[in-house]
């Protein structure tokens, strides 16, 4: 009876937390990634300013404390959503992550820049809809109030209740690429 390895879930957890840790502080010795260094660290030059925005409110979001650096224990956080989070969770962070005025809706101009901005970044600018199009049909089939503004429970049901707008959403704002980075980076380390 028992695992045979002998390793339980804790353990295995334990050692993947040293692992992330040993890769964090080997990537950023001080223990505290500033918006430069994960700019530098995502290899994010010469942005053009809706996507410059994005990682900057992207930094912010994954800042919790809001003391101008991520520490590791935000690091762990924010992997830890990308990786294993729930969808509702998932779905509430990037509703915090477009909410860029941090007013609690999501307007019409806030959702286009950030679709800009994940087109730029993804190079994935040849897509079937226009940035324009795509917030409109957003819009058009979540906004059930019809204020021009997404509030979180709006953007939280209508992901749910619209399996194109979740589908797209799920890819078109994908952070997976993200983590495929870090792995990527941290292996060659």
């Amino acid at each position: 009876m028992g695992n045979s390895s002998g390793c339980t879930v804790d353990d295995l957890q334990a050692v993947e937390m040293h692992l992330w840790y040993k890769k964090f502080m080997t990537e950023c010795p001080s223990g505290q990634l500033t918006l430069h260094e994960f700019k530098q660290f995502f290899g994010l030059r010469g942005l053009d300013p809706e996507a410059n925005a994005y990682i900057e409110q992207m930094f912010r979001t994954f800042d919790m404390n809001k003391d101008g650096y991520i520490d590791f224990m935000e690091y762990v956080a924010a992997l830890s959503l990308v990786m294993r989070g729930k969808m509702e969770h998932k779905l509430r962070w990037y509703f915090k992550l477009y909410d860029v005025d941090g007013n609690g809706c999501i307007d019409r101009h806030e959702l286009l820049n950030i679709i800009k901005a994940i087109r730029a970044i993804n190079g994935s600018d040849n897509q079937e809809l226009s940035a324009e199009e795509f917030t409109n049909r957003v819009f058009d089939r979540i906004d059930v109030n019809g204020d021009g503004e997404l509030s979180l429970e709006e953007f939280v049901e209508g992901a749910r209740s619209d399996e194109d707008f979740m589908e797209v959403m799920m890819k078109s704002l994908d952070l997976t690429h993200i983590v495929a980075m870090i792995h990527n980076r941290r292996r060659s380390v």
